[in-house]
């Protein structure tokens, strides 16, 4: 077929016939499909505007008119590529929530890799719980040891041993029950059959010194001076601990001397307030914690036999696992008999040991030994005394 050319506004345009029909066949025949900017392509004739000026391509006019005019249906946008990796892992996580094995693709990068896998278990229910606290404004008291334990014991939750059983012991120069604060009074030390003192005050004594192995001597000493001196402090009597000051007539308790504020040195002396010097001194001691051994040197065997001198007793005899309950009696017939080159054997003698059992190898029992007399001699009964078996009775002419 043949071309025509058109002429208009000093342009010519070459326009072929033959192409036109080609493509209005085949419009006819493909159904129409929304434009698409990136698939449609401009037909291959050559369309071609001259002037006296320049020469331009028309290949891109198709593109500037699809900017004027919008489109006939929404273009379809397509996902990123994590957000396409998100939409293709729910299907998974259907499936592990159905086979309770949780197996979650975390993307690498984001924060959720750093995050543990949580478990759900069904029928598992969740609640938050927040705590308020109210402080009141003003000035607020915070309940002390007393008022916390009352109040746990009407509540009844709490598990709390018996009570401790008070201390009557009574210390001989201060007269305080118990025993005294580690950096004070201190312990209490055994002086007498029933008579006890405190470490420090027996201590800080005019008399009393210390030994290296740590035996507190003349203690009675100063004890029987004590009952005589008044306390210039309580005005009781008990005092033993005077001022060292030449011509200086104070004397206190230990601990009415601390109360009184009386200055102790190193050298185990001590200054009244009168005679103390002023400020701090290098010598000062002002802790008395003793954690050393110590104890008061008595003559053990005048104890003895005051005890056993002693008609009814109250109190009961121990040595080690020895339990003494009579010592017994000798007459002048049968001192011949009843001794030998070592020990006496008075009769009525009955004490009581716990030792090592015969029937059993880790169980001790209690053996109950007696002096009697028999033909003029002395005879010796052991009794075994053990739980869930009849006392078995020794006896023999010797201790042996």
């Amino acid at each position: 077929m043949k071309d025509i050319v058109f002429c208009s506004n000093n342009c010519f345009v070459l326009y072929s016939a033959a192409l036109q029909a080609k493509n209005s066949e085949n419009k006819e025949s493909v159904p129409s499909l929304p434009q698409s900017p990136m698939k449609e392509r401009p037909p291959k004739a050559f369309h071609q505007y001259s002037n006296n000026i320049s020469t331009l391509d028309v290949h891109c006019l198709p593109q500037l008119q699809e900017k004027v005019s919008p489109p006939s249906s929404p273009p379809i946008m397509f996902p990123p590529a994590f957000e396409a990796a998100k939409v293709e892992a729910k299907p998974d996580e259907l499936k592990v929530t159905v086979k309770l094995k949780p197996r979650l693709k975390a993307i690498h990068g984001s924060l959720d890799d750093c995050r543990p896998p949580s478990k759900k278990w069904k029928g598992m229910k969740w609640k938050k719980w927040s705590i308020q606290i109210v402080i009141p404004k003003g000035s607020f008291k915070p309940p002390c040891e007393e008022e916390i334990d009352e109040f746990l014991k009407k509540l009844g939750t709490t598990l709390k041993p018996d009570p401790v059983p008070k201390d009557y012991r009574k210390c001989c120069f201060c007269h305080e029950e118990g025993d005294g604060l580690t950096d004070g009074p201190a312990r209490l030390l055994n002086l007498d059959l029933d008579l006890w003192v405190h470490l420090n005050c027996a201590l800080w004594s005019t008399e009393v010194y210390e030994t290296q192995a740590g035996a507190l001597i003349n203690v009675e000493l100063a004890l029987r001076r004590g009952l005589q001196m008044k306390c210039m402090f309580c005005h009781k009597m008990g005092a033993t601990s005077g001022c060292h000051r030449l011509r200086c007539t104070n004397i206190y308790h230990f601990t009415c001397a601390i109360k009184a504020q009386c200055m102790f040195f190193k050298d185990k002396t001590m200054l009244c307030p009168m005679h103390k010097p002023k400020g701090t001194h290098e010598q000062e001691l002002s802790y008395f914690a003793v954690f050393r051994r110590v104890y008061v040197q008595r003559d053990e065997v005048r104890q003895i036999a005051s005890i056993v001198q002693r008609g009814e007793r109250d109190h009961t005899f121990r040595v080690g696992s020895l339990i003494f309950h009579a010592v017994g009696q000798l007459l002048p017939q049968q001192m011949q008999a009843f001794h030998s080159s070592k020990a006496l054997f008075p009769v009525g003698y009955e004490a009581s040991r716990l030792y090592w059992s015969m029937r059993y190898a880790n169980r001790r029992c209690r053996y109950l030994c007696s002096i009697e007399e028999k033909d003029g001699f002395p005879l010796f009964v052991i009794k075994v005394v053990e739980q869930g078996h009849e006392d078995l009775v020794l006896t023999d002419t010797t201790p042996k």
